[in-house]
């Protein structure tokens, strides 16, 4: 089974209407899943992702259940038959 990514609802206009995205091949590590993402979905990158590839302050990308930014940051390993998440970051005061 492939490594899917879901996207929250307002960025699903840039992936043709869908907010799971099914990633073909064994990408090793999130950084390798974005880039074959951006592949197939080019508007998505520059609203996940800053100019230097950074991921931007307000998105969030999980693997399964860890935060890319307490691990590896975009390094971090993708295990089978995961699913990505990327959320917008949550702000309250």
């Amino acid at each position: 089974m492939p490594v899917t990514i879901r996207i929250p609802t307002y960025l699903a206009s840039f992936a043709g209407g869908r907010n799971l995205l099914a990633i073909e091949g064994s990408p090793g590590t999130v950084s390798e899943a974005l880039a074959m993402l951006w592949k197939d979905y080019p508007g998505l990158k520059d609203r996940i992702v800053d100019e230097q590839g950074a991921v931007r302050q307000h998105i969030n990308i999980f693997v399964g259940d860890e935060a890319i930014r307490f691990a590896d940051g975009l390094s971090t390993k993708i295990p089978a038959d995961t699913e990505v998440l990327i959320v917008p970051a949550v702000s309250g005061g």
